[in-house]
């Protein structure tokens, strides 16, 4: 039976005025990201009085919200027999080690040899809160940072692990190796994250961002370099890149932030997610993952030992 879209409407109470869009329309839909809800706002989904308005419109008492949720999309993410090297898996999440190079998940264009695909195959059931394209999908990593992931396998879980990564209580630790010889050995970077104005496909420091904030803290200086552990406070697109290139460090082998010239043969940025720590949603106890650094990573760490050792 095919299932058609729903419209509802809502009217903006008084203790509700003032709150942005995205965030009322996601706090009376249950079980649909912020992400989700933005899209709707872009493509006309969301009304305010009749009228389309941006995801950072704040409400005012008495609007009428109509909300027209679409038709799902049919399925058209096949699964695919893809290696996985799984940490750990139960009945709630799956935790796995992403190799540089992977998509998490299709988008346009896309849509084959993602992580997603390779999950369709290994599991039977994913959380469908991201719909058919994101299926158990919490968090992301970029394509050439390889690393952990956590996937959740129904929308209980998700939903668990979506708010601690919304608290910002879920434990992400990153390494990176950086361009240049950082002086203090730990610090903050704190600032607005946006789109870059000019270059699309960029994220940028600009004043209509929103907040991101990345702890560091210098594991080993080199003769040019610096591996540094960088810890996420809040979860932005390219955050560490962005970061890490603003305090003019940009992070080894990045195309995007870092430099046009480079020195190892390398197939993307020296960025690694080694570390990741949650509630688990049924244990109700934490635990924690780590990851060790690959071997073209560690490859690049002995040629700078080396040259150490020279001087």
């Amino acid at each position: 039976m095919r299932m058609m879209e729903e419209k509802m409407e809502f009217r903006v109470e008084e203790k509700d005025a003032g709150t942005r869009i995205d965030k009322y329309v996601s706090g009376l839909l249950e079980g649909k990201s912020r992400s989700y809800i933005q899209g709707m706002i872009e493509k006309g989904g969301v009304l305010v009085n009749g009228n389309i308005k941006k995801s950072n419109y704040p409400v005012r008492e008495g609007d009428v919200i109509c909300v027209t949720i679409p038709e799902p999309e049919a399925m058209n993410v096949k699964p695919e027999k893809i290696p996985l090297e799984i940490l750990y898996e139960d009945s709630d999440l799956v935790v796995v080690n992403k190799k540089q190079g992977m998509v998490v998940h299709p988008a346009s264009g896309v849509y084959s040899g993602t992580l997603v695909n390779a999950l369709l195959e290994h599991c039977t059931d994913l959380s469908g809160i991201n719909g058919v394209l994101r299926p158990g999908i919490v968090h992301r990593i970029d394509k050439d940072t390889s690393g952990i992931l956590v996937i959740a396998k129904n929308d209980n879980a998700h939903n668990i692990l979506a708010h601690q990564l919304k608290e910002h209580t879920m434990t992400r630790v990153y390494y990176a190796l950086v361009e240049g010889v950082i002086k203090q050995d730990e610090g903050v970077v704190d600032t607005q994250i946006g789109r870059h104005p000019a270059e699309k496909i960029k994220m940028a420091v600009v004043r209509e961002g929103r907040r991101a904030v990345t702890h560091y803290r210098v594991v080993k200086r080199y003769r040019a370099h610096t591996l540094v552990e960088c810890v996420l406070e809040t979860g932005r697109t390219h955050q560490i890149r962005v970061h890490m290139a603003h305090i003019g460090h940009p992070v080894v082998g990045d195309p995007v932030y870092g430099h046009k010239k480079q020195r190892f043969k390398l197939e993307g940025q020296l960025l690694h997610a080694k570390k990741l720590g949650f509630i688990h949603p049924s244990r109700n106890e934490y635990v924690e993952f780590e990851s060790p650094l690959p071997d073209y990573f560690v490859k690049v760490l002995g040629i700078l030992e080396n040259e150490l050792k020279k001087c």
